[in-house]
């Protein structure tokens, strides 16, 4: 196979029947039944709006990290700005862009998309789109933050400091895990271009 033609391949069985067994306030719950491989496969997930993740570097070749709780993990993870594509028409690097104004008060000249990835296709339909912003500056304006951003850490990480982090493990999110290694790979590439 050649290295062009690797890649994730969409399929489009016979749903036969579809419930929504949850709906939520992010989220809903669905059960699916579908016709595959000459049988019948039934599969519960989470039907997911997508969302937009922000890897923001500075002119020092540092990533902007915010830590905030996390209620399913029982954790203060290390994270990256993002949120759900929630806003009707509204396109992922828009989302991302008001992810970057509404966590960390700022803006961005420069805009490259890195990767999208399924977070947990065995149980949910999210995708995430990942953005390098640079070029960063202030904020028109500052938000209010409340919930699980009430008490929002932010701190400014050299990159290969939060590469070798996620490699030891000491940080798992995996959409900052993903992001931080894609944008040290595109500084790379770069790099030898």
């Amino acid at each position: 196979m050649a290295i062009d033609e690797l890649r994730d391949e969409p399929v489009s069985p016979e749903v036969i029947s579809s419930e929504l067994v949850y709906s939520g306030n992010i989220w809903d719950v669905r059960d699916d039944t579908v016709r595959y491989h000459g049988g019948r496969i039934r599969r519960q997930y989470v039907a997911h709006p997508g969302a937009a993740a922000v890897i923001a570097l500075d002119d020092e070749q540092r990533v902007l990290l915010i830590q905030q709780y996390r209620h399913p993990i029982r954790h203060r993870d290390w994270e990256v700005p993002a949120g759900l594509l929630d806003v009707a028409g509204e396109a992922p690097m828009d989302a991302a862009r008001r992810e970057l104004a509404e966590e960390a008060d700022l803006r961005a000249e420069r805009w490259d998309e890195l990767v999208s990835i399924f977070t947990t296709p065995g149980g949910n339909d999210e995708v995430v789109h990942l953005f390098l912003a640079r070029d960063l500056r202030p904020a028109a304006e500052t938000f209010a933050r409340e919930d699980e951003e009430a008490d929002i850490r932010v701190e400014w990480v050299p990159l290969t400091d939060a590469v070798d982090a996620v490699m030891a493990g000491r940080m798992r999110n995996g959409i900052l895990a993903t992001g931080v290694l894609a944008a040290a790979e595109r500084l790379r590439r770069d790099a030898e271009a």
